[in-house]
């Protein structure tokens, strides 16, 4: 099932993603599904005349896991890590799909670097691996948007990857996907720069969810992005980037100077 946070002009609806015959349709939710459940009622409209915002707007955090891929590791000049690399970026960052992101005037390199995100569904602490399924609600696209010069020089992750926009997500969340083996790519102006499978992830979802949950409780809507593959690189203002995970769908964004 694919979930999204739409608007037609009027306030944010949640509303299930499908078909209706030849065209795509979204049919209007009552209330946040995360929290309410799922109650459809009898709005309707077509995809292509809503739009569509970031399906998840954290009521905490986003977590971000780096050097996930042992090729995005080779490519920064470090080593593997020997479990998870966490940091987080602000709830504040997260844009969604056709939002701008806004190149900030205190750097001159600001890098894609596309990826699965995971949903959290409920409140939890200390998950097991074998019941991480238990505790996600869904999954989507981000793009974890990096000021790489500023990640140098400050050593730290917080502000190079803390800026508003510089968290994407979108264009829904999907409820059920078996993560072992999906395609990942970026596209900058339409052509390919990062393709990698999830199946090369290091740490895998449920490693993932179960080492982030031993260190914070994780609430609904928390977000984890799981790491990028290689190929990272910079975007400038004017250029269209595009990152797809098989299964899910493409969440594209368009880069503007911050006046």
């Amino acid at each position: 099932m694919r979930i999204a946070r739409f608007t037609t002009g009027d306030d944010p609806t949640y509303g299930v993603v499908g078909e209706d015959g030849d065209q795509s349709v979204v049919v209007a939710l009552a209330g946040d599904p995360l929290y309410v459940g799922m109650h459809p009622t009898d709005e309707q409209h077509k995809l292509e005349d809503v739009r569509l915002l970031a399906p998840v707007i954290p009521r905490s955090k986003v977590v971000g896991v780096g050097r996930n891929y042992a090729a995005h590791a080779a490519e920064m000049g470090s080593e593997v890590p020997e479990e998870p690399m966490l940091f987080l970026k602000p709830n504040t960052s997260v844009v969604g799909p056709g939002d701008p992101i806004f190149y900030p005037t205190q750097s001159s390199e600001v890098h894609y670097e596309g990826e699965l995100a995971v949903v959290i569904g409920r409140i939890c602490r200390d998950v097991d691996p074998d019941r991480v399924a238990e505790v996600i609600y869904g999954y989507t696209v981000g793009n974890d948007v990096t000021a790489r010069d500023l990640q140098r020089s400050d050593v730290q992750f917080t502000r190079a990857k803390g800026f508003d926009s510089f968290c994407p997500l979108g264009p829904w969340i999907e409820t059920e996907l078996d993560t072992s083996d999906l395609r990942v790519r970026t596209q900058l102006n339409g052509h390919t720069v990062q393709e990698g499978t999830t199946a090369d992830l290091i740490f895998d979802v449920a490693t993932l969810v179960a080492h982030v949950s031993s260190v914070m409780t994780l609430l609904p809507g928390d977000v984890i992005l799981t790491g990028t593959p290689e190929g990272v690189g910079p975007m400038q203002p004017g250029d269209e980037v595009a990152v797809s995970v098989a299964g899910v769908g493409t969440l594209t964004n368009r880069v503007v100077a911050r006046e």
